[in-house]
């Protein structure tokens, strides 16, 4: 087929299948290798950003799905409401938030920064598909790992994980030894960063 035609067939795909579409796959369907089916979809991208079209190509890690121009939000908004958008509660926020800087992360470790148990919280983000299993910690008991997933990475907006904004170095959120300064009555290095963390997620979702 001719490129024009290969770009006919993917801008196809990617309006049918709705959820982001692996260049492997589309490769296997045009008989193309998975990198010359990247390059077409990374042209088309180029090609939509340039006509500066309502619609937009947007990259999630080897995945390209069809999503709305951000300038048009507000005009979206508006079209659809009052259909209502539930939101992930501040709790689950701040659980994604650690598990997406601290990642691959068990449960003891999420527990630690927070304070409190987040095995409801983690099995909500499971149901929802925005983490998934990493395999285990080579420590005793072999805890699950967990990491985020693709949904992820869709849902608030970031190609991938290197997307994610920088924030102030988040090692001691993994202190034991960080805790409250009952004698300055400030916020510790560790609650200083997980407000930060939940801080950033929530304002993606926003």
């Amino acid at each position: 087929m001719e490129k024009s035609e290969i770009k006919s067939v993917f801008e196809s795909m990617l309006f049918i299948w709705g959820e982001p579409l692996p260049a492997k796959a589309a490769a296997q369907v045009t008989g193309l290798s998975e990198k010359e089916a990247a390059r077409i979809f990374e042209e088309l991208r180029d090609e939509y950003a340039a006509q500066q079209r309502g619609i937009q190509i947007r990259r999630i890690n080897r995945s390209y799905q069809f999503v709305t121009k951000p300038e048009n939000a507000e005009a979206i908004r508006q079209l659809c409401t009052p259909v209502r958008v539930r939101r992930l509660s501040q709790a689950a926020l701040e659980v994604l938030a650690i598990i997406a800087y601290k990642q691959p992360v068990t449960k003891g470790q999420i527990d630690g920064i927070r304070g409190v148990r987040c095995d409801r919280v983690v099995d909500g983000l499971l149901k929802k598909g925005l983490v998934r299993e990493r395999g285990r910690a080579e420590t005793v008991g072999r805890p699950v790992l967990y990491g985020t997933t693709d949904r992820f990475l869709e849902q608030f907006g970031f190609e991938s994980l290197q997307d994610l904004p920088e924030i102030g170095d988040v090692a001691e959120i993994l202190d034991p030894g960080a805790g409250f300064d009952e004698d300055s009555r400030t916020l510790s290095e560790e609650e200083r960063s997980e407000q930060e963390l939940a801080a950033i997620v929530r304002g993606s979702h926003m």
